[in-house]
């Protein structure tokens, strides 16, 4: 039976064995390392889309997001501390419910990692090009600087070329990321504090500007969009927005993998989660009420009044309107938008400039993050164990990275960032909404299992966290919602036409051991949004 196909926890323990860590971490170091993750992209490059859904509301957005991660990470730091090995959610699947769900959870998280760094990359081609522009006074040709705009007719996608052909800066830069990882650079820690110092640094001051100048008038109305969204419309209204800024919040795994790491997981675990969840959630309504107050973030109409998507070509067309142009939601780079729009171009320019620094190496780590799942993957039989062949001079997985990168670059060159982020949302949900089952059917299956950190209330914040992930999800826009099932039924042909036959429990081979040489060039590094 394939639902029988259930990789034996004690297994997969084995690996943690021969690599216990040493108990050193505190609540303070939790919540910094959880804040230093998961302060990222999103609040950078997605501020001008969820003022286009939910306007000022989209405050309450960050609220309701926050709200749903936590319930989330709580569920998530149980299986972390007890199965603290590589593979995230999909070996916490495989240990619980089986090799089919965990394949698919991990055919989720190619959603979740490949896409956000294709996500990444068009935020990063956004403030790059604003950069330039405010510089040098050089554009370049707006058939370059992004991709179509796609969308659907019914239930027929379409495809729109007048806002763009291809998106060419991201596809430099997610290609040249690639090359990195390809030839062996990875981050160490101190670069990427430097780099966390770098973004909290830039919001810091972008809080202390615009705040001061804030217009209390701007905030009205406050919900334009209502909470869901007015009928006939997907993915907008306060809600539809906390789908997308989910987005802004994901890194908070870090917080749950190193709890291996922590002492007393059971009390400083929890400490650490809600409190950098906290703490982001305040920064980022700070930053929120910045951008509104400052400058107003109501939503633009389309040409004939209708409420528009943003990324669609209605959006596209009403931001190219003289009246539209400098608004806001109609900004690729919202925050350096603002500065510069209250007469702090020079402060406007170096956010700019800190997040064409910083973002490139939220990329390195998505990618790092993907080739990570396709090597367990592989490991288990499930994937050709050729993808995650270690290249003799970089001692890299170099083909599995070439792979994964050139499909993250040809993402960033045809899809805007906001489709690309709920996109990529729908996978994390995905594989969250597993864990949450998990967590609950492993408390039923083994109960007196050991658990360095146990979810508080597990029968209240587990269902919580289903029904969270489940109502974000079904609030994505219609296109990021079908390609979960369409990226699932793909998934499951590839699982069946090889997985099922491949795949190392199906065949009784349970050797969990690390592949040596890509422990050697690859460390973990916390990923970030």
């Amino acid at each position: 039976m394939i639902f029988g196909r259930v990789k034996p926890l004690d297994a997969i323990l084995a690996t943690a064995e021969k690599k216990a860590l040493h108990r050193s971490l505190g609540p303070v170091q939790l919540t910094l390392l959880g804040v230093g993750a998961i302060i990222g992209t999103g609040i950078f490059v997605l501020t001008a889309a969820a003022a286009q859904k939910a306007g000022p509301g989209m405050m309450w957005s960050f609220i309701i997001a926050g709200a749903v991660c936590a319930v989330a990470a709580l569920c998530y730091s149980e299986l972390a501390s007890m199965v603290p090995v590589s593979g995230s959610a999909y070996t916490y699947t495989y240990a619980v419910v089986g090799e089919l769900l965990a394949w698919m959870v991990g055919w989720a998280l190619i959603l979740e990692y490949a896409v956000a760094a294709s996500a990444v990359s068009v935020g990063w081609s956004g403030y790059f090009m604003g950069l330039v522009k405010s510089v040098t006074g050089l554009e370049i040709p707006q058939m370059l600087a992004a991709g179509p705009t796609w969308g659907l007719n019914g239930w027929m996608p379409t495809l729109d070329f007048s806002t763009g052909i291809v998106n060419v800066p991201a596809i430099v830069v997610a290609l040249a990321v690639t090359l990195l990882l390809m030839i062996g650079t990875t981050e160490s820690a101190r670069v990427n504090a430097v780099l966390v110092a770098i973004k909290v640094v830039a919001l810091t001051v972008f809080i202390a500007l615009t705040l001061p100048v804030l217009k209390t008038g701007n905030f009205s109305p406050f919900t334009p969009n209502g909470w869901f969204g007015p009928a006939g419309t997907s993915g907008m209204g306060v809600v539809g927005a906390a789908a997308s800024i989910f987005f802004a919040y994901v890194g908070f795994d870090a917080v749950s993998t190193a709890a291996e790491e922590t002492k007393n997981p059971q009390r400083n675990v929890p400490i650490g989660l809600i409190g950098s969840l906290a703490i982001c959630t305040i920064f980022y309504l700070l930053v929120a009420a910045g951008a509104v107050g400052a400058m107003g973030a109501q939503p633009v109409a389309g040409i004939d009044g209708s409420v528009v998507q943003p990324g669609s070509a209605g959006f596209t067309a009403a931001c190219q309107l003289a009246a539209n142009k400098e608004l806001l939601v109609c900004s690729n780079e919202a925050l350096a938008h603002v500065l510069r729009q209250i007469d702090w171009p020079v402060v406007g320019n170096a956010l700019g400039l800190a997040a064409n620094l910083a973002l490139p190496s939220v990329i390195l780590m998505m990618l790092f993050g993907q080739t990570r799942i396709f090597f367990v993957m592989a490991r288990d039989g499930l994937l050709p164990e050729k993808l995650a062949s270690i290249h003799p001079k970089w001692k890299t997985p170099h083909i599995v990275t070439m792979i994964t990168g050139v499909g993250v670059a040809i993402a960033a060159a045809l899809l805007p960032v906001g489709q690309l982020a709920d996109i990529s949302n729908s996978g994390t949900l995905f594989a969250f909404f597993m864990v949450s089952i998990a967590v609950l059917v492993l408390r039923v299956k083994d109960p007196g299992r050991h658990r360095p950190f146990r979810t508080p209330f597990i029968w209240v914040v587990a269902p919580l966290s289903l029904v969270g992930c489940a109502a974000l999800y079904f609030n994505l826009p219609l296109e990021a919602m079908l390609v979960l099932p369409v990226w699932g039924g793909i998934g499951l042909i590839l699982y069946f036409a090889y997985g099922y036959r491949k795949s190392h429990v199906g065949r009784g081979i349970f050797d969990v051991s690390e592949p040596e040489a890509y422990e050697e060039i690859a460390p973990s590094v916390p990923g970030t949004h």
